[in-house]
């Protein structure tokens, strides 16, 4: 999970760079304490240290492990003074949490539609924002795509297969919840993101590997045993139709921002 969250950070980087740079324009003045629940690795905090060069990030997870790999990550990118970590539950109470508040702008990535009431959550965030200030909410609204029509290897459309067998949820929307605990929400807005093999960057054939294996881990019950066996071909980087080798991948995905302000 850390290696498929770095690797969607890197090939889709001008996209994050594109949602910071919204939050900078819709700030009313330059965040000094920003708040990211659910920081994973720390895409993010990196993410927003570097818009943000003069904010103090408190990046908040429950893994000790992801905690540690940001560490690394900031020391690597020159922002440990600037990154903080906090191993907290964010179903538990946040006094913790909130010691280091109030906050300017609190970033939730793919994270809300994870804790046990978001209702909740979202109420506490609202606590924990100074008047004027920001929240962040972002979702994926389904799995990245990367394969042609035809793959060389089974039949056509099996990433479509495999993607309506095991991507069963709706897309999240935040809106309502948002309006209830109190925000104004100052943007609701679908990405698109379509990217070449040129846009993409050389990290793309890992990152297709990377999600592909993600979503096969959950298809043995749901694919036919002819996709199966597809699919496990694409997996080999010993065979010549493997990711690994493949010159025709894109990244096709969207991803939805909404952007909330505590009146």
């Amino acid at each position: 999970m850390v290696r498929l969250l770095e690797l969607d950070a890197e090939v889709l980087a001008p996209h994050l760079a594109e949602l910071t740079g919204l939050l900078a324009g819709l700030a009313d003045r330059a965040p000094a304490r920003i708040l990211d629940l659910g920081s994973g690795p720390g895409t993010g905090s990196l993410a927003l240290a570097d818009r943000f060069p003069a904010a103090r990030v408190t990046a908040v997870d429950l893994s000790p492990h992801m905690l540690h790999r940001l560490r690394e990550q900031a020391a690597a990118h020159g922002a440990a003074d600037r990154i903080g970590t906090l191993e907290a539950d964010i179903d538990e109470p946040w006094d913790a949490i909130g010691a280091a508040g109030p906050y300017d702008l609190i970033w939730a990535a793919a994270f809300l539609h994870h804790v046990a009431d978001p209702a909740r959550t979202l109420a506490r965030a609202f606590e924990q924002l100074r008047p004027g200030g920001l929240l962040a909410v972002t979702e994926m609204d389904f799995f990245p795509r990367f394969l042609p029509e035809g793959t060389g290897t089974g039949r056509p459309g099996l990433e479509a297969r495999l993607h309506a067998a095991t991507n069963t949820r709706p897309p999240h929307d935040w809106t309502d919840h948002l309006r209830n605990a109190g925000f104004a929400v100052d943007e609701q807005r679908p990405y698109d993101i379509l990217l070449d093999r040129a846009q993409a960057g050389p990290s793309l054939n890992d990152y297709a590997r990377t999600c592909l294996a993600a979503l096969r881990s959950h298809a043995t019950d749901v694919l036919g045993a002819d996709d199966l066996t597809a699919l496990d071909t694409l997996l080999d980087d010993t065979h010549p139709h493997g990711i690994a080798h493949r010159a025709d991948l894109g990244v096709r995905t969207t991803r939805t921002l909404w952007v909330a302000r505590r009146p």
